[in-house]
């Protein structure tokens, strides 16, 4: 079974653009979890656009409540987001290779002229008795550069199956993914997925075996607005759960 985590970026960007605090994210999370996901995600990034650092301890304390949910912060590992980590401590802290004013999230790390950050940085988790996860682009090299530096999981950037989802290149593109993912099974590290994941392509998507946890937050969001969160939740996890 693959574990659903929903991101609740985008549910952080629609309160801050009232100056209200609604939607309230824990709020919206509780929701989430009473429906029966898996995790909660978030990316508070520096200018805290969309989820802000006290939505992040504020979430670590609701899903205290719930042993059962997996809480996973993603970021940039600057020392500031390294404190907040080990504070909240969260079950998984994935890491992210964003630069301060970058839009979203659009590459994977290059492990091999990052060393010098990451290793430090994933000594720190693991002392701290957090999972660790990178970004990485669908490369078994960079799978392989992830073990190396001694990450626990990584989570596969899927901007490029999405795009080739229903296209001619999707089996190529598939192709690569599954790689990746029979690389880092050979290397015994964990598999995570996200970015651009919907209903449409998901269930593809994890024809590939072996996917831990999917983290999805944009589109789901969307779908939500469009068919009702009661709806779309039960669908994501009739796919995740191999029920679909």
């Amino acid at each position: 079974m693959t574990k659903l985590s929903v991101n609740l970026n985008k549910i952080a960007l629609l309160r801050n653009s009232r100056g209200r605090d609604y939607p309230n994210v824990v709020d919206y999370a509780q929701k989430c979890i009473d429906l029966g996901v898996h995790g909660i995600t978030v990316h508070p990034r520096p200018d805290e656009r969309h989820t802000k650092k006290q939505d992040a301890y504020d979430l670590g304390v609701l899903c205290e409540q719930y042993p059962q949910i997996e809480f996973n912060i993603e970021g940039n590992p600057t020392q500031d987001f390294m404190t907040m980590v080990e504070k909240i401590k969260p079950d998984q802290c994935t890491l992210v290779p964003d630069n301060e004013n970058q839009l979203t999230s659009d590459h994977g790390w290059d492990i091999a002229n990052s060393t010098a950050t990451l290793v430090p940085v994933l000594k720190r988790l693991a002392d701290a008795g957090i999972r660790s996860s990178l970004f990485v682009d669908p490369d078994p090299t960079e799978v392989a550069a992830a073990a190396n530096v001694g990450a626990d999981r990584i989570e596969l950037y899927t901007e490029a199956w999405a795009n080739a989802f229903g296209q001619p290149d999707e089996q190529s593109v598939f192709d690569q993914y599954h790689k990746s993912a029979m690389k880092a099974g050979e290397l015994n590290i964990g598999i995570n997925a996200g970015h651009d994941l919907d209903l449409n392509n998901l269930s593809r998507f994890l024809q590939i075996p072996g996917i831990l946890e999917v983290s999805i937050g944009h589109a789901l969001t969307i779908e939500c607005l469009l068919q009702g969160i009661e709806s779309v939740i039960p669908r994501y996890l009739e796919i995740c759960t191999g029920e679909a």
